[in-house]
């Protein structure tokens, strides 16, 4: 694959001298879905924003499809699509009729079966005559992402989309998004639901305090950063966790009736073997167990609070 979106050098400091981006870099590949987690206030939006053109960057530089975003901005504008976090439309509009104008707003002929595909992947052509002022705020996200689809961007950004919205809605954007990516469409959202990230993403980003801390593949990423457990449900519960087990990092869980035993999946030597024939010499009986991985949720913490605890 090849860079469809490449930033080096990125940075945005504010009239109040807020550093929202420090010397970002980074390139995200065309087709692929990229998720960028990071807190709030971690300069995700700052991002997205300055790809998109919204906002002027401090320093470095920024190109679409080989252009440059500030020396061809029309050409970089019409490749992508955006879904910001704040529901920006036109009351009095239908919705069939936002989305045509958002279509000729770069330049694109009108093509109205593709709105109707559009809208119908959304489950909104059987509102496409309702003024947008009527449609519920699960709807009007819906008007968003079809507005943002109109022109056929070769990317879509999506600034936390499924934010406040209901399950359902969810459900049909995420089965949208890998139709999209299917076809080609590059993906690059930032989401509070570490769980989306998770399914969802080619690639992570985290971000935090204005620097990327960490750009992985997600499955290299979970199993470079992430631990295992091993649980063993004990026959019988334990007060206390036995004395000679100092030598594995072990928790007394479920009332103790759970052993649960954390290593590095990655090491050679995982120490179960060893941890199971002691157990078994001090008369310790369990009668089953199984493993498990963090989940990247666990892996985001990790990271963003071992990045807080170097700066201070």
């Amino acid at each position: 694959m090849r860079a469809i979106i490449s930033i080096s050098g990125l940075t945005k400091t504010y009239a109040s001298g807020q550093h929202a981006l420090r010397n970002v870099s980074l390139e995200i590949q065309e087709g692929e879905i990229f998720a960028l987690l990071g807190p709030n206030g971690a300069g995700k939006t700052t991002l997205i924003s300055i790809v998109c053109g919204i906002v002027t960057p401090s320093s470095g530089t920024v190109s679409v499809d080989g252009c440059d975003i500030q020396k061809d901005y029309r050409v970089t504008r019409s490749k992508i699509g955006l879904v910001p976090q704040e529901l920006v439309t036109d009351a009095f509009e239908t919705v069939r009729a936002t989305a045509g104008f958002s279509r000729g707003l770069f330049g694109c002929a009108p093509d109205p079966k593709h709105i109707e595909s559009v809208l119908r992947d959304l489950s909104l052509w059987d509102r496409r005559n309702d003024v947008i002022m009527t449609l519920s705020g699960g709807m009007k996200r819906r008007v968003m992402i079809a507005k943002a689809l109109a022109h056929e961007p070769r990317i879509l950004f999506l600034d936390e989309p499924t934010a406040g919205v209901d399950v359902e809605l969810r459900r049909d954007m995420w089965a949208l998004v890998r139709r999209l990516r299917d076809s080609g469409v590059t993906i690059v959202l930032t989401t509070h639901y570490i769980d989306e990230a998770e399914e969802m993403a080619d690639r992570i980003g985290v971000i935090s305090e204005g620097q990327l801390i960490v750009v992985e593949d997600k499955v290299r990423l979970m199993r470079k950063l992430g631990r295992k457990q091993l649980t063993l449900h004990l026959q019988e519960p334990l007060m206390a966790i036995p004395a000679g087990l100092e030598a594995w990092e072990l928790a007394l869980n479920a009332g103790g009736f759970e052993l649960e035993y954390s290593f590095d999946a990655n090491e050679e030597q995982t120490g179960i073997p060893g941890l199971l024939r002691r157990l078994s010499e001090l008369g310790v009986g369990f009668k089953d167990l199984h493993t498990s991985q963090s989940s990247l949720e666990e892996i985001f913490v990790s990271l963003v609070s071992a990045r807080a605890g170097f700066r201070r």
